[in-house]
């Protein structure tokens, strides 16, 4: 797999790369990528198989990073500059880091973390460019990157991703979503998040274009601004960045604009209606860190016809359903999801347990709960360790949350389970309402009862200003069950 070489060798003078007033042609890249080798080098002596965090926000420098890591033979270990000091220093000691390549704004963080760090210097055009003018080939079976899961139901595993699981993953999707000369893939998912790195990869492999945006926070006015001057094709979100979008929406994107993809969470009803009224190219996913990302993907006719669905498994990837016993669940049964293929990591870093736990006969136990329909279409429910079993009946808060949503004042809201002496739990939630609306937590219960079997109404339920989300915009339960207790702890 030759990746940046193979480009500059077709198409040197390409688009590859933009942000902002920079553009960066396959060649300019391959030039930028050589000289960041030699600084790296310059300043740590490296061997291959080394890993090396990244902790940059800006995507520039970010890019150009990775491609030298991968040129170099070394592993990357993405990271998010949203954590803690000490969440991050947890994670670079628990991948034996050798280095953190950091930008200014992040220097700081950097050095809490108590390893080798390095300030990217501003790579100039004459700047040495050590003996890395050529990407050479990469082995398939060489480790790509490290990156920690999202952490959203505790502390994150380190999940390993070859090259050939980010390459077939690159293939199957463009298998999947089509794949034109003059694609423009815009960019807003964080880079360190697996959802980001894969359309670099894919785009990289593909030899089409990213724009990338600013770092966080999201700016809905901008990306809108870009979707509607730029001639973007295709777009990854999540649903809350697309709802965000649509309500600072002021006129049409381009005319160009082919698909959105959407993953990271499920499509609400309401935001599904809209998106049919305005004719939108949606396509649902559902995808892991730990099978590269996309794992099945509806396209926007199926998604249409049959709200919910995330379709079928990718090509080189197939999905079970099975049930408590262990064998394969009945069509529209819940069950747990199983994730098998060449995308599918080889393992988590440091953690054979857990390695063991998560691959069983060459299956990934992902831990999600969905179904598939008589046809085979797939429907993703939520996370296993999300589910409330309360006095014997299970509880999926997806079920209940759409219904909470409902309620003209809220815009959304996440259940968890609770504790309970008599019931081994119970549901509670927490919401938060609509811009200028008001209600209270006891006619939110009420308008529960009218749509949901007594077993599944949140018992409590607390108002607040926002949901706590990870970077890649994923619901954060752990935090919302925290946040619930402090706003309880406080109207007591």
């Amino acid at each position: 797999m030759a990746g940046l070489q193979a480009q500059v060798n077709h198409t040197p003078d390409n688009l590859f790369f933009a942000y902002g007033d920079l553009e960066l042609s396959f060649a300019n890249t391959s030039h930028f990528v050589a000289r960041t080798c030699g600084a790296i080098l310059r300043h740590t002596p490296l061997e291959p198989g080394d890993k090396v965090a990244i902790l940059m926000a800006a995507p520039t420098p970010f890019i150009l990073t990775l491609f030298a890591l991968m040129r170099m033979r070394l592993i990357s270990v993405p990271l998010n500059a949203r954590l803690t000091a000490g969440e991050l220093a947890w994670q670079v000691k628990n991948t034996d880091c050798r280095l953190v390549i950091c930008e200014g704004e992040t220097r700081t963080l950097a050095q809490s973390t108590g390893a080798a760090v390095m300030e990217m210097p501003n790579i100039k055009r004459e700047a040495p460019a050590a003996e890395f003018g050529d990407f050479g080939m990469m082995n398939l079976d060489d480790d790509f990157a490290i990156i920690h899961t999202s952490g959203t139901s505790g502390r994150p595993k380190a999940a390993i991703l070859t090259y050939g699981n980010v390459y077939q993953s690159a293939v199957a999707s463009a298998l999947k979503l089509g794949m034109l000369k003059n694609d423009v893939w815009l960019c807003v998912l964080p880079l360190n998040h697996v959802g980001g790195l894969s359309i670099a990869f894919r785009s990289l492999n593909y030899g089409t274009a990213i724009e990338t945006m600013p770092p966080s926070p999201f700016d809905a006015r901008e990306v809108n601004r870009v979707l509607s001057e730029h001639p973007i094709t295709l777009v990854s979100l999540v649903p809350t960045m697309l709802q965000r979008l649509l309500d600072a929406k002021t006129r049409p994107w381009n005319a160009r604009l082919r698909l959105i993809l959407l993953g990271g969470e499920a499509l609400s009803p309401e935001l599904l209606k809209r998106c049919i009224a305005e004719r939108l190219p949606i396509a649902t996913s559902y995808g892991l860190t730990e099978a590269a990302s996309q794992v099945a993907t509806a396209m926007p006719d199926l998604v249409y016809r049959k709200p919910g669905t995330v379709g079928k498994a990718l090509m080189f990837t197939q999905v079970r359903v099975i049930d408590e016993r262990g064998g394969d669940a009945r069509p529209k049964e819940p069950g747990e999801l199983l994730v098998k293929g060449s995308m599918v990591t080889r393992g988590y870093y440091g953690d054979p347990e857990a390695t063991r736990a998560a691959l069983q006969d060459g299956w990934l136990r992902t831990g999600d709960i969905g179904y598939m329909d008589e046809e085979g279409d797939l429907f993703v429910l939520q996370r296993r360790a999300d589910l409330i079993v309360s006095g014997g009946e299970n509880i999926y808060p997806a079920e209940v949350e759409l219904v909470l949503r409902q309620h003209s004042a809220v815009a959304e809201a996440v259940v968890f389970g609770l504790s309970d002496a008599d019931w081994g739990q119970r549901a509670a939630a927490i919401a938060q309402l609509r811009a200028g609306a008001s209600t209270s937590p006891e006619a939110l219960i009420s308008f529960a009862r009218e749509h949901l079997a007594g077993y599944k109404i949140p018992r409590q339920i607390a108002i607040v200003d926002a949901l706590p989300r990870t970077a890649s915009g994923k619901i954060q339960r752990e935090k919302a069950r925290h946040i619930f207790n402090d706003a309880i702890s406080r109207r007591n």
